[in-house]
């Protein structure tokens, strides 16, 4: 489905050089945040207390909240478990705190702003599961990056997996230092919305590669500039639509889905808007300087060499 046709390719590769040394640029501030302030890990990475309650009716997570903030809590979690009656609180490991101590304090705050609460449990998560936490979702990072490589390197010739690669690493990493530079809180939903855009940004990559290769063998005459800017004109319609329809869905989280769907959805708005940049403009100049051309994806048709039979015939 097309809304629009763009008739005249557009000279992306013109400007190719230019994309690139901004997206460098934000690729080195990136890593430079994460090495010098580091990510700020929620309760689930670093250990804490997890306080479960429950209320009559719906719970007010603002007048929790500001409950909790009152009482000089700071870097608390506050949302619902289950249904809108269960809430649960995580608050960060400080010292050698009494759980049962904190859980009363705990409810003395809510009942004086947020009434109506009951206790259900206190539990302490020690720092040696958030460890446990915090390594099993590095692996899965891993594992995702592994397994869209092999998809790639299957997938295309190898020209065009290490530019995907280079643009889906390049994703990532800058999201994270989107968090490194403003410390946000890194939870595990906002690791399940980087998991997300890793795989959000390899089926742009697909999609622009997949006309790449097409045109190479269709079309004549065209240069290898001239063939990547038909490829990303020709998808400009679709990638529109898509995009612009997945932006609209996660800025609506965005706005109106509450701290607990906050940062989920700011990694989200990030990693699509640079998951397009790296697709379009990071990827597709890589493919054409690492020297792809259109003999790569035409088959070579193999002569047979004459010879002469003992009776002097020619094969």
């Amino acid at each position: 489905m097309e809304f629009f046709r763009i008739h005249k390719d557009i000279p992306f590769m013109r400007h190719a050089l230019k994309f690139n040394i901004i997206s460098l640029v934000t690729f080195i501030l990136a890593v430079f945040f994460l090495l010098t302030k580091g990510l700020h890990l929620s309760v689930e990475f670093t250990g804490g207390t997890l306080i479960e309650t429950h209320y009559e009716q719906a719970a007010d997570l603002e007048k929790i909240r500001g409950a909790l903030g009152k009482s000089g809590f700071s870097d608390y979690s506050v949302q619902n478990f289950g249904s809108s009656q269960d809430v649960m609180i995580r608050l960060p490991l400080k010292g050698d705190q009494n759980t049962n101590q904190l859980g009363e304090t705990v409810m003395k705050a809510l009942e004086a702003e947020a009434p109506g609460a009951s206790l259900r449990r206190v539990e302490f998560v020690g720092p040696q599961v958030g460890k446990e936490l915090a390594e099993n979702g590095a692996m899965a990072l891993l594992l995702v990056i592994i397994g869209i490589v092999i998809y790639l390197a299957f997938r295309f010739e190898w020209r065009f997996s290490v530019s995907a690669i280079i643009a889906n690493l390049h994703d990532v990493i800058i999201i994270l230092g989107f968090f490194a530079a403003f410390q946000w809180e890194f939870s595990l939903s906002v690791l399940a919305a980087v998991l997300a855009v890793l795989g959000y940004s390899v089926n742009e990559s697909v999609v622009v590669f997949d006309r790449v290769r097409e045109t190479f063998k269709k079309v004549r005459g065209l240069s290898t500039p001239q063939v990547l800017d038909h490829a990303i004109t020709s998808t400009i319609s679709r990638t529109i639509i898509t995009h612009g329809c997945t932006q609209l869905m996660v800025l609506s989280m965005l706005i109106f889905g509450g701290e607990t769907l906050h940062y989920f959805a700011m990694a989200l708005t990030i990693g699509i808007c640079f998951g397009i940049y790296s697709s379009v403009l990071v990827a597709s100049p890589l493919v054409m300087w690492l020297g792809v051309s259109r003999e790569q994806f035409i088959p070579k048709v193999k002569k047979q060499d004459e010879g002469v039979t003992e009776d002097g015939a020619c094969v």
